[in-house]
């Protein structure tokens, strides 16, 4: 092979490395997924425009809203995120003490972010849950976001490599067929080691019925984000601009633990 083509090879593999290891994704990580006793709380969040795998990301703009929805309510949470940086990037960050017992969902709407690499307005509809006091009750139901992905497996009792399956709501409704991305976040400080460049960012496809279904080899936070370009558009420097609507879960797997003997 001459030089020249050898270069050339190489020149396309690296460009099809980087673009295979850009995927974005909207993050909610709370620090602990359960809270089991008072000395639990508060939990506090980090809020992140980010390639969770890669951990290294975007400037993340103050969110159009951040809420909390428990017992049929939604509580805005937007006045008390706090601005910070992270690899020189904007993140944000808040407590919250939950009081009683049930499902907390903490869901935030981003303002939209304009990626030059693919010409268009990225939007991620980004939502985590936190069980407390032992009662989680209501998990499968929708919190009626614009992008939603509703959980059909119990999300705050998974162990890494058990199957969770999600059905993907546009405006309320399944949307068959649709790509899911799904990455690793290895955790603060820490950056996913992959064999190759589709190992960083995992793709599955939506069943007829908007479900798909992903097992997660390892324990920690996982993301599964379900794209699809919106119906309108948004302007830009006169230009009418397409825009990704993205519904992202974040879903914590738990390491099995060791058995003990008995009376232990």
């Amino acid at each position: 092979m001459s030089a020249s083509r050898l270069s050339a090879v190489i020149l396309v593999f690296c460009l099809s490395f980087a673009g295979a290891a850009q995927a974005h994704f909207g993050m909610v990580i709370p620090s602990t997924p359960t809270v089991m006793a008072a000395k639990d709380a508060p939990v506090n969040f980090s809020l992140k425009f980010w390639h969770p795998f890669e951990n290294s990301g975007m400037n993340l703009e103050k969110p159009v809203s951040f809420q909390v929805f428990h017992d049929g309510k939604a509580s805005d949470l937007l006045p008390g995120l706090k601005q910070g940086k992270e690899q020189g990037m904007t993140v944000w960050s808040t407590a919250y003490t939950p009081k009683t017992p049930g499902l907390y969902a903490f869901a935030m709407e981003p303002q939209p972010y304009f990626e030059k690499e693919e010409d268009c307005f990225i939007v991620h509809y980004t939502k985590v849950y936190v069980d407390a006091f032992g009662d989680d009750e209501g998990w499968a139901e929708p919190l009626g976001l614009r992008a939603e992905i509703v959980p059909l497996a119990r999300p705050g009792a998974l162990y890494a490599g058990n199957v969770f399956q999600g059905r993907v709501l546009m405006n309320g409704k399944a949307v068959p067929g649709v790509e899911v991305e799904v990455e690793w976040y290895p955790g603060p400080d820490k950056k996913g080691v992959a064999p190759t460049a589709a190992m960083i960012t995992q793709t599955v496809k939506a069943d007829d019925a908007g479900i798909f279904t992903y097992a997660a080899p390892t324990s920690g936070w996982w993301g599964f984000a379900a794209l699809q370009t919106a119906d309108q558009t948004m302007p830009l420097n006169g230009e009418q601009k397409s825009v990704e609507l993205g519904a992202v879960l974040w879903v914590y797997f738990h390491a099995m633990q060791p058995a003990v003997p008995l009376g232990k």
